[in-house]
């Protein structure tokens, strides 16, 4: 049974290691999520009415959360391993539940609403692209210039070919359309490689949380029944 425990105790430690770089990995990502130049830029742009602005707060707040809960389940399992505490085991195996509880929703969220992330990043780049196009407001060529430099692109291609006066003004030189790259492809492909990377780190991070919950109740049980053992058939004087 000790052998037993040992070993169990050694696997918690490794899982524990896992899961908090696996939480600071997370709270990195949120936090490159929340202030990055392509992210802030599209958020600072959007109106009111465009609901990834919601989306961008809630993103980076849920993500801090979650690390946190990581980085806790993580400590706490590791001061119960070195010392064999039921307690601190409990609290351990609540926090990976608690984070499972988190991921579950987040995984699911990702593979249902990650169009509705990237329609609200392209509704933004449409509404500044035609207000300045109509020269509606002189205010908004700035934005659109910003746009062009972070995501290294330049306007968007028409179904009829050819540029506009958009691209041959708000473009950087040598990045007309013909040469540059269309603006609403090139925010499609970066928020998929962003939205790939955030799958993996997702799934990788509920696979370690599972394992800790299985060897955080299986330590629970083995102290138990080996504490019981110790005690069977001893005698107390009186």
């Amino acid at each position: 049974m000790r052998c037993r425990i040992r070993t169990t105790k050694c696997q918690l430690l490794a899982t524990s290691l896992c899961v908090m770089l696996l939480g600071l990995s997370i709270a990195t990502l949120s936090t490159v999520t929340h202030y990055g130049l392509h992210f802030t830029l599209i958020s600072d742009i959007s109106l009111e009415n465009n609901s990834y602005r919601v989306i961008h707060y809630t993103a980076f707040y849920f993500g801090i959360c979650l690390s946190m809960t990581l980085i806790l389940a993580a400590l706490l399992s590791c001061a119960a391993t070195v010392r064999e505490s039921q307690c601190l085991i409990a609290m351990g195996f609540f926090c990976f539940a608690l984070a499972f509880c988190g991921l579950i929703p987040a995984a699911f969220w990702r593979y249902i609403h990650s169009m509705e992330v990237e329609d609200s990043m392209m509704d933004v780049y449409d509404l500044v692209y035609e207000e300045v196009r109509r020269n509606v407001s002189s205010f908004r060529s700035h934005e659109l210039t910003a746009i062009h430099k972070a995501f290294l692109c330049c306007g968007k291609r028409s179904p009829f070919g050819g540029t506009t006066n958009v691209e041959h003004k708000m473009c950087p030189p040598g990045q007309v359309h013909n040469m540059g790259q269309d603006c609403l492809q090139e925010i499609q492909n970066f928020l998929k490689k962003h939205m790939n990377f955030v799958s993996v780190l997702l799934g990788v991070t509920i696979g370690f949380t599972v394992y800790g919950m299985i060897l955080t109740s299986f330590l629970w049980f083995s102290i138990h029944f080996s504490s019981n053992l110790d005690r069977k058939g001893k005698y107390i004087l009186r």
